[in-house]
C-alpha cells in the first residue's frame, strides 16, 4: 500500500468515526459521512469492487435512516400524546441541543422543549411530562436505530471492498 493508499484509507476511517459522531452531535451529517467514505474508496482506491448490490442497499438504507428519523419521532410524541407543535419542539430541540451542553444538548434540550410547548398550550403538567418523555423516546430509538443502519453498511463495504 503506498502512501495515497494509506492517506485515503485513513480518510475513510475519519469520514466513519464522524458518522458515527453524529450520534450524540447531530449537526454533523451522519449517513452523508459514510457516503463520503464510500466515495473516496470507489473513485480513490479501487473502483471495481464495490458491486452494485452494494450501492442499491447503501441507497434504501440512507432513505430508511431518513424516514426512520422522521416516523420515529412521529410516532413516540404522539404515543405519548404531544401535538404536532410538540414534534416540532422536539426537532429543532435535537439541533439547538448539538450546540448547547453537548452531548447532553441533544436530550436535555428537547425535553425542555417539548415539556414548554406542550405547557404554553395549555396541556396539564403530567401530560406535558409524557410527551417529552415521548421526545426522549424517538431521539433514543432513532439514534439505535441509525447507529445498527451505519455499522451494516460500513460492514457491507468492507465485506465488498476487501474479500471481493
Amino acid at each position: 500500500m503506498d502512501g495515497l493508499q494509506m492517506m485515503l484509507w485513513l480518510l475513510i476511517v475519519l469520514a466513519f468515526t464522524l458518522g458515527f459522531i453524529s450520534l450524540i452531535k447531530p449537526v454533523i451529517p451522519g449517513v452523508f459521512m459514510l457516503w463520503i467514505g464510500f466515495f473516496i474508496y470507489q473513485f480513490g482506491i479501487n473502483s471495481d469492487t464495490l458491486s452494485w448490490w452494494f450501492w442499491s442497499a447503501a441507497i434504501v438504507w440512507t432513505l430508511l435512516i431518513f424516514v426512520s428519523d422522521l416516523l420515529l419521532s412521529r410516532y413516540f410524541v404522539t404515543r405519548f400524546g404531544g401535538s404536532k407543535k410538540g414534534e416540532w419542539a422536539a426537532l429543532i430541540g435535537v439541533i439547538v441541543g448539538a450546540f448547547v451542553l453537548p452531548p447532553f444538548g441533544i436530550i436535555i434540550v428537547p425535553f425542555v422543549a417539548v415539556l414548554v410547548i406542550e405547557l404554553l398550550q395549555g396541556i396539564d403538567v403530567r401530560s406535558a411530562m409524557k410527551a417529552s418523555v415521548g421526545a426522549l423516546a424517538a431521539i433514543l430509538t432513532s439514534s439505535v436505530v441509525q447507529a445498527v443502519i451505519m455499522t451494516l453498511m460500513i460492514s457491507w463495504f468492507l465485506i465488498d471492498a476487501l474479500l471481493m
